[in-house]
């Protein structure tokens, strides 16, 4: 039997809603993306990835992203916006990420006016805390604040499974890099907002990317970083799938992939992308 894998992308707040809605049509139209036999999470994929790996309900985590925030998740967070601005301009005067270039944001990340690491990695210890990394193949990304290098974290990397996760998450500016066995680490989608590369050795590949589909900066930066990847798993000989937003999903999502408001519109937005997805998905052997 083909060996499967599926790459979830970063992608905020609302890109995680999608990602479970859209995970969540798939599965209803008889497409279980959950059966993977690896799972790849960049920092909103690493939520997303972590949930499936775990063997939760997708009808369980749909109703949560339905569901209205309580006062406290759905507070703003508080950020700099000076730093943020800096890093921006930075992250995207390049056309390729390096090791370098991701130090030098990784310096600006360290210095950034954001929540304390206790205050933000309670998002995620509220939820994750004390949970075993399941035995599930699961690769969640990071970047290394200081040397700019990719890490990947899985359960015999020696990383609580809350911390990677919220290490994964750690959009630099917005919030604090993460402290993981002494070394502080930032936002996997630094290095690549999918790092589909991951995926290499297994015959059917699905990306499930929330940016990459508009002309924006960020999302023509992140297209050519995944369409690079693709080009290297099919010279392997992998069948690689990309799902991007549609219309809908995108209209749906708003200029602010942080913005908690738009959550049930976009999850609803991916349930029915997924519906649509299924057929294409299930031509290449899944």
């Amino acid at each position: 039997m083909a060996s499967r894998a599926v790459v979830l992308g970063g992608g905020g707040t609302v890109g995680i809603a999608w990602e479970i809605g859209l995970l969540t049509g798939l599965h209803r139209a008889g497409v279980d993306i959950g059966a993977a036999d690896l799972i790849v999470g960049t920092s909103a994929g690493s939520v997303v990835g972590t949930q499936i790996a775990l063997g939760l309900p997708l009808d369980f985590q749909l109703a949560a992203q339905l569901a209205p925030l309580d006062a406290v998740k759905a507070a703003p967070i508080s950020f700099d916006t000076h730093s943020l601005m800096a890093i921006g301009v930075l992250w995207g005067s390049t056309a390729e990420m390096t090791p370098a270039l991701a130090a030098e944001i990784g310096a600006l990340a360290l210095k950034s006016k954001t929540d304390t690491e206790d205050v933000y990695l309670q998002r995620f210890e509220s939820v994750l805390d004390g949970l075993a990394w399941p035995q599930r193949p699961l690769r969640i990304t990071a970047v290394d604040v200081q040397s700019g290098e990719i890490v990947v974290w899985d359960r015999n990397s020696g990383a609580p499974l809350a911390r990677a996760v919220a290490s994964s998450c750690a959009v630099p500016g917005l919030f604090p890099p993460v402290t993981i066995n002494g070394r502080r680490y930032m936002d996997g989608g630094i290095r690549s907002g999918t790092s589909a590369d991951l995926a290499h050795g297994h015959d059917v590949i699905i990306i499930i990317a929330p940016i990459g589909a508009t002309a924006e900066a960020f999302d023509q930066m992140a297209r050519r970083q995944f369409e690079h990847e693709m080009v290297l798993l099919r010279a392997e000989g992998s069948v690689v799938e990309l799902v991007l937003p549609d219309q809908e999903s995108l209209a749906a999502f708003g200029p602010n992939l942080m913005d908690t408001t738009r959550r049930a519109l976009a999850a609803q937005a991916g349930l029915c992308q997924g519906a649509l997805a299924a057929e294409a998905i299930r031509k290449i052997g899944w």
